[in-house]
């Protein structure tokens, strides 16, 4: 099995986990975004976006540049492509247990529909 950094994982997974982190990355892929500009987006103080941003930013999802008073957000050169790669192991695996129980319930209701027919003989 592949081995991940799991201190970079955490904290993917930790900016990943917030709805206004993830409504954050959405802006960003749609336009580089000043810390104020997010924060009147999501109806939130400067304080609560900065700290918002301090995650991704460790994370590695956005970056930030500060121009005089402005601090521009773009996102950042992670593509998350390992995390992909582990969510997908694991849909692959989920996937495959649902897969047999189908199999088993379909053994399971063609047995039950083949007695209910000798019975009534």
């Amino acid at each position: 099995m592949v081995q991940y950094n799991q201190t970079r994982f955490d904290a993917s997974f930790a900016a990943l986990s917030d709805a206004t982190r993830r409504g954050v990355l959405v802006q960003l892929g749609l336009a580089d975004a000043s810390i104020t500009d997010l924060a009147q987006k999501f109806h939130m103080t400067l304080t609560g976006m900065k700290k918002h941003v301090s995650v991704l930013e460790q994370a590695g999802l956005v970056t930030t540049e500060k121009v005089g008073r402005v601090r521009t957000c773009k996102l950042g050169q992670r593509r998350l492509e390992e995390e992909a790669a582990w969510i997908e192991n694991y849909r692959q695996l989920w996937s495959a247990r649902f897969d047999a129980l189908d199999s088993v319930i379909e053994e399971l209701t063609q047995k039950e529909k083949a007695d209910g027919r000798r019975k009534r003989k």
